[in-house]
């Protein structure tokens, strides 16, 4: 079987590590091309890093507005690879990689993550993809919570509809680095004394709620003059988050050190790991830290409970609400053994419901079907 995944991605983030564990999860007799848009000069980050995992790249020339050109080069790429099932991330995909395999005659999927409604921009294109993804010939949800806004959103019927939960890198947090929680405390400096670390980790827009989360430091280090915040991540708000953090004098206390590519090894080092979004499909932080072992307090949002069950391996909180993020870090802070219960039942959950293997089974028995059953969705 041939699969292609196509994407317009920028970076390695959490979409493009799930995209490649399954890649490495399906059986050799599987092979899979990943081909993304060329997104201004910033497309290739991810196809390096998936070329040096072995899988063949297609990295397109063509992009919006050239929509004719794109498709074109698209249903070539899919001629040549002769691809069996084309999956598409994110709607730039969707459309265009559905235009595709219409002319090449095979089955379209679409991976629904969710919408973040970040600028006027992104609400026009995120319109586009919920009216666009009833015409899918298959609709994966990356969470349950996902799959009822497709459900109540999209018009997509139930038989053209999965959820195929995103899954924990489990190898990638098997060994603790030793040097890990070193460099997590050397990001404040070597004249603060900060023993105990709380991390937040995303990509820095309205959504995902990291303005809570400082407003929430405030009362964390109030309450405990040991404690620390980092903040990993780029995006639009991070010059207002940091003027925040200034006017709050916390500025030795609340670091935001940007992107980093040893996020792994940074995670498992934490104490605590905190999720502040407004809105999310499955995320991929919150699976990661637990895989790791470290509890985390996270909003009751999109699909995070399925990954974090409340006084399991985490507490779950309100959006919106930092004195109740405060008070649940806290907590953790001053109970070590709670802490170590919520780590171990977070590895637990992780190994028993959030595995690539289990994904890639789902991904292959609908593969599977879609490839015996006609491609007949409306264009």
């Amino acid at each position: 079987m041939n699969l292609v995944h196509l994407t317009a991605s920028t970076f390695f983030g959490g979409p493009e590590r799930q995209m490649l564990g399954l890649a490495l999860a399906l059986p050799d007799r599987v092979r899979t091309t990943f081909a993304t848009f060329p997104e201004g000069g910033r497309g290739g980050t991810f196809l390096t890093e998936v070329g040096n995992h072995g899988f063949a790249t297609a990295p397109l020339k063509n992009d919006f507005p050239k929509v004719f050109a794109s498709v074109r080069e698209i249903a070539e790429l899919l001629r040549a690879t002769a691809c069996d099932v084309l999956i598409c991330h994110g709607y730039k995909a969707h459309v265009l990689g559905r235009l595709a395999a219409r002319r090449t005659g095979i089955p379209a999927v679409a991976v629904s993550r969710g919408w973040t409604g970040e600028t006027r921009k992104v609400k026009v294109y995120e319109w586009l993809d919920r009216r666009h993804l009833q015409f899918m010939d298959h609709v994966v949800c990356v969470s349950d919570g996902q799959a009822e806004k497709v459900r109540r959103w999209c018009r997509v019927p139930a038989n053209r509809m999965s959820v195929i939960r995103n899954s924990a890198r489990l190898g990638a947090f098997e060994h603790t680095d030793p040097g890990g929680r070193d460099r997590l405390l050397g990001f404040f400096g070597s004249d603060i004394t900060v023993s105990q670390v709380v991390v937040g980790a995303g990509r820095f827009s309205p959504e995902k709620g990291f303005g809570v989360l400082v407003e929430a430091a405030d009362a964390i280090i109030r309450a405990n003059s040991s404690a620390g915040v980092v903040l990993f991540g780029e995006g639009p708000l991070r010059g207002e988050l940091e003027r925040r953090v200034a006017e709050l004098g916390l500025s030795r206390r609340v670091v935001l050190p940007g992107f980093r590519t040893d996020l792994d090894s940074l995670i498992g080092a934490a104490d605590v790991v905190v999720l502040p979004s407004y809105t999310e499909g499955l995320p991929n932080v919150a699976l990661e830290a637990s895989a790791a072992g470290v509890p985390v307090v996270a909003t009751a949002v999109g699909g995070t409970p399925e990954a974090i069950a409340d006084h399991v391996n985490g507490f779950l909180v309100p959006p919106g609400q930092p004195a109740a993020i405060a008070n649940r870090v806290g907590e953790l802070l001053r109970d070590p053994p709670l802490r170590a219960v919520f780590g171990a039942a977070g590895r637990l959950r992780m190994r028993e419901l959030f595995t690539f293997q289990a994904q890639a089974a789902a991904y292959l028995k609908l593969l599977h079907t879609l490839r015996l059953a006609p491609t007949e969705v409306a264009a």
